[in-house]
């Protein structure tokens, strides 16, 4: 028997092995807990609940009136969640004839997978229908963004385009991909036993969608440019070309042109090296328009003056190397004829006293041999190789424009220079940006600096003005009662494989400024290897300037039109009025709108006072037509003072006027009935802010 004291030692044991006992227990069933109950739930639900990562609804590109050049819409997709998929063969084999698919490979791609996979993206809504009709666990459809391009071919080099993913890789979908794409949508979704969805909730597009971008271009100019483009490239058999239409002052870029172009909408069916924009990213050689650059730096350097003499020769001129041959022969010229008749002599004995380090200062000064800071994807510097390197014969060449390469935008930007009074300004496409759901917030362009001084940009101005004299490389590119001012350049291709000039393969380029007593357009035109004789930039780049000038113009309220067309001999006198139109003070385009003040020049134009005859009242006497001025951004009775007794109008609304039908620049019919104008109380895509 035991002793008392013991039996209390026991009892103490089995107390404490009981405490002991227990928290293993409670680990224990915890343990199961998790193991069983919880990982068991945590499978159901995930068999039948997912969250969605969809790409987000990308922002608008729109043009300077609003017309929407990139937007985004829903379309179906068909998706596959495998480990939902009780029979793989079986449901591929339903599916493979409606999605396009061999039965045994579709099989093959859902089984490489465990999680979501798109099986098709972007099908028609009938595909889609056919695939839920099909009833299939783990197979559903959902509607995704998807990137459209309204006008296809339009601006397409300009506008670029986004993958199927949602990423812009080309053009301003690339540039303002930041700003336009958004955030990842997070979709939250259940599915009952058969696997179909069922939605409960999550973020919309609404609140994941991009913001919208508003460019410098106006799309009915675009496509009357690129109409041009494809005629001239089309009836010379060129391989292309490219034309830049660009506001000297503000940098603007209101018209790019480029030819081959393509359809964004069948993006994945093109080589993608091929959908570059040519005008950013391909620099050749610019040929004699560099003679303009560099009889600025003379004038600027005091190396030359207006007046003096060059003895071009008589055509041939030897230098260190090389021996300089004119296309015609020449005797003295002053730096104007130098220009006018394009002496590569000429050109290079005012290179050489100017001398090396002050050119290669200048021609930096002008934007050439770096990038024009426009933020385009993909732009090149060209190609300006340090001074230093230079000798007299690469010095030679490159005063007449070869050994130097520049980029269609490059030499835009430095002609505006010249336009403008001195002031080298950036090129810029975005206009302005709007906030989902916000305000337009238009951004100021950047401020420019100074080249050379105003009276050195006009005395280049007014040489460029008798190129396109009767006696001028550039007579093609004159208008009817508009001054006009420009240089051509006709450089030979250089061929990598002979590692010389080609003899029969050519650039056309044509540089221009119009009017040239109160700039308000620079174009450059370049034409990739026309067929002679219609290979030089006279007889090719000059009449394309010619055209695309013309209509350009009309934004102005300057109604011309070419003076006379290849092959057309040059009439001694005009048909219009020598008095050069003035230009209406045009009202901002929205929802770019244009600076309301200009740098002011001694040469410029001022526009017509109230009391001064307008546009519409000038046009008038053409008969029983006008060219209708833009009314945007005016108030009704601005609008009515403007058009009384002249255009019959039917006014919507109150305030500015937004939109009008038909669009600026349209020769109107007076009975052709009214035109109808749009007022609203606050611009619909203005916006107080900048950017």
């Amino acid at each position: 028997m035991r002793s008392p004291r013991t039996q209390i030692s026991l009892r103490r044991i089995g107390v404490a092995r009981i405490l002991l006992v227990i928290p293993f227990a409670v680990l224990g069933i915890r343990a199961a807990h998790l193991s069983v109950e919880e990982r068991g739930i945590a499978r159901g639900e995930n068999q039948t609940r997912r969250v969605l990562e969809i790409a987000p609804g990308r922002g608008a590109v729109v043009d300077s009136s609003g017309a929407e050049l990139a937007l985004s819409v829903e379309s179906p997709s068909i998706y596959a969640i495998p480990a939902s998929i009780d029979d793989v063969d079986l449901a591929a084999a339903k599916l493979a004839p409606i999605l396009g698919w061999k039965p045994q490979k579709l099989a093959d791609r859902i089984r490489d997978r465990k999680s979501f996979l798109y099986l098709a993206r972007w099908v028609t809504p009938e595909r889609a229908q056919r695939v839920l009709d099909l009833g299939l666990a783990g197979v559903g459809v959902l509607d995704e963004p998807r990137r459209i391009y309204p006008h296809h071919q339009l601006a397409s080099r300009v506008v670029g385009f986004a993958n199927i993913d949602g990423e812009g890789v080309r053009g301003i979908e690339q540039q303002e991909d930041d700003w336009l794409r958004g955030t990842l949508r997070r979709i939250p979704v259940e599915r009952d036993a058969r696997g179909r969805k069922l939605w409960i909730g999550g973020d919309t597009q609404w609140n994941t969608a991009g913001g919208d971008v508003a460019l410098t271009i106006d799309a009915t100019l675009q496509a009357q440019t690129e109409e041009a483009l494809r005629e001239a490239v089309s009836a010379s058999g060129a391989r292309g070309g490219i034309v830049v239409v660009m506001d000297p002052w503000t940098g603007d870029i209101l018209a790019l042109a480029e030819n081959p172009d393509f359809d964004p909408n069948e993006f994945r069916n093109l080589d993608f090296a091929s959908t570059r924009s040519r005008a950013f990213a391909d620099a050749i050689d610019p040929g004699s328009t560099l003679k303009t650059f560099l009889i600025a730096a003379a004038l600027e350097e005091g190396a030359i003056q207006l007046d003096d003499v060059i003895d071009c020769e008589d055509g041939s001129f030897q230098v260190p190397g090389k021996t300089i041959h004119d296309h015609h022969p020449n005797g003295e010229l002053t730096p104007a004829g130098v220009l006018r008749v394009s002496s590569n002599i000429g050109a290079v004995k005012i290179a050489y006293l100017l001398g090396r380090a002050a050119h290669y200062r200048a021609l930096r000064r002008f934007g050439f041999g770096g990038v024009t800071n426009s933020q385009f994807p993909g732009e090149s510097a060209g190609v300006l190789r340090p001074w230093k390197k230079w000798k007299p014969v690469d010095h030679a060449t490159i005063a007449y424009g070869q050994g130097i390469n520049v980029t269609p935008i490059q030499l835009a930007a430095a002609t505006s220079a010249l336009a403008n009074g001195g002031l080298w300004v950036q090129p810029r496409l975005v206009a302005a940006r709007r906030a989902p759901g916000g305000d337009w917030r238009t951004r100021r362009p950047e401020p420019g600096h100074r080249v050379i001084r105003e009276e050195t940009a006009d005395a280049v101005l007014e040489m460029l003005e008798g190129v396109i004299s009767p006696e001028g490389t550039g007579s093609l590119a004159g208008l009817k009662g508009v001054r006009v001012g420009g240089k051509t350049g006709t450089p030979q291709k250089y061929d990598p494989e002979s590692q010389s000039f080609s003899q029969d393969r050519y650039e056309a380029w044509f540089m221009g400024v119009v009017p040239i007593d109160a700039p308000k357009l620079v174009i450059v035109v370049r034409v990739d290897e026309a067929r002679r004789p219609a290979h030089t930039g006279g007889a090719m780049a000059a009449p394309l300037f010619a055209r695309v000038a013309a209509a350009q113009l009309t934004r102005y309220g300057i109604f011309t039109e070419p003076e006379r067309s290849p092959g057309q001999p040059r009439p001694t006198v005009l048909v219009a009025s020598n008095e050069t139109l003035p230009p209406v003070s045009a009202a901002p385009k929205q929802p770019a709108p244009r600076p309301e003040a200009r740098p002011a020049r001694a040469s410029q134009a001022s526009s017509p006072s109230p009391s001064q005859p307008t546009a519409v009242e000038r046009l008038t006497s053409l008969g029983n037509r006008v060219l209708l001025p833009d009314f945007r951004g005016q108030t009704v009775d601005e609008v009515r003072q403007m058009t009384a007794g002249r255009i019959q109008v039917k006014i919507s609304g109150r305030g500015r006027a937004v939109s009008q039908q038909p669009p600026p620049g349209t020769v109107f019919a007076l009975d052709s009935g009214p035109v109808t104008i749009r007022f609203e109380t606050q611009l619909a895509m203005g916006g107080e802010g900048e950017i």
